[in-house]
């Protein structure tokens, strides 16, 4: 299942809507010759893993949507999240799905990586789950509680704290895999424990146990992209081009054929169709619409690159980063302009 790291490699972390700024690709990098017409006729190789804002993918392959937007790829899934991370940053791939934070942890770390989309922000499929007895955030101090370090959902933990004035040394912290504390939890090893769905659900069968806060009191905390190496798009701008056009196209499946689509969707994701609609309750895909918003300039949390600003703010604040990296050269929205104007939504 997705592993949804806030530290990919070193001890950066961050969270927060996407970021704005559009680097335009080099027209002189476009042109072809022998090893760029090679590359070009090669499929992307792309990754994707278990989060309801990343699994429609598996429908865009499905339903040959890829081909329909004239780009072959070859869609690879990964079990662990963090493995589809290691292999974009090793070159192993050439796009793969991804939250921001984690992004900014690779490209922190060397890598020359883009956000190309945004498919979805979590809007309450990351929880603070808690036992019985704890009923007010205050109520962590001095707690067992445990969260993946530096995941998203560590970093939702110290967020909520923090509202709070908290921090980690005020309650005993535990660094434990996502679904080995979800287990611990469910066992009534802790007291409270940071997860996102599923291992939502295998926290909530202990009895007692309630969510006491989530990603829905924390708009834009956690967004999940689609993220490409600076390579494909200098090289073959036309293919991710063609990788946001299909996911747009997906999305139009799924509201056009909606019980076939929860059933494929179920299925990658291993879970019944009923489990399937609660995360993806938790989970606020992005239209066209929205997307063009998230990537426009701004001063509040609906524009990307203030809250990406915020974020870099909060990581040295709060000791996961020496300095906030440059993301200046992050953020392309060149592809979703491009698929607004020729859908006349501009």
């Amino acid at each position: 299942m997705r592993v949804r790291t806030l530290v990919s490699f070193f001890a950066l972390a961050l969270v927060g809507l996407i970021v704005t700024v559009s680097c335009t690709p080099s027209p002189s990098a476009t042109t072809s010759n022998a090893g760029t017409s090679a590359a070009a006729s090669a499929p992307v190789r792309m990754g994707f893993s278990a989060w309801p804002g990343w699994i429609p993918w598996q429908i865009a392959q499905d339903e040959k949507l890829f081909e329909a937007n004239n780009v072959t790829v070859d869609l690879k899934w990964f079990d662990g999240y963090l493995d589809s991370i290691k292999a974009l940053t090793a070159g192993q791939l050439d796009a793969n799905t991804q939250t921001l934070n984690d992004t900014i942890s690779s490209v922190a770390a060397g890598s020359d990586q883009v956000i190309v989309l945004v498919n979805d922000n979590s809007t309450g499929n990351d929880k603070i789950i808690v036992s019985e007895g704890i009923n007010q955030i205050a109520d962590l101090k001095g707690k067992r509680v445990a969260a993946e370090e530096g995941t998203v959902d560590h970093f939702l933990l110290l967020l909520g704290m923090k509202k709070e004035g908290l921090t980690q040394a005020d309650i005993d912290f535990q660094p434990l895999e996502t679904g080995a504390a979800a287990a611990a939890f469910a066992a009534g090893q802790l007291d409270a424990v940071a997860v996102f769905a599923p291992f939502t659900t295998q926290a909530l069968k202990r009895p007692g146990s309630k969510e006491l806060f989530s990603s829905k009191d924390f708009p834009g905390a956690v967004p999940d992209h689609l993220v490409v190496t600076r390579q494909l798009i200098n090289e073959r701008p036309q293919d991710v081009q063609g990788l946001v056009n299909s996911w747009f196209a997906t999305l139009d499946f799924i509201n056009s054929n909606r019980d076939k689509a929860y059933e494929a969707l179920a299925k990658r994701a291993n879970v019944s169709v009923d489990e399937y609609k609660d995360y993806d309750s938790g989970t606020k895909i992005f239209t066209i619409e929205e997307n063009l918003k998230a990537f426009a300039p701004g001063q509040t949390p609906t524009s990307l690159f203030y809250s990406a600003q915020q974020i870099n703010q909060f990581l040295v604040e709060s000791g996961l980063a020496k300095e906030a990296p440059d993301i200046s050269k992050l953020f392309d929205d060149q592809f979703v302009k491009a698929y607004a104007a020729k859908a006349g939504k501009t």
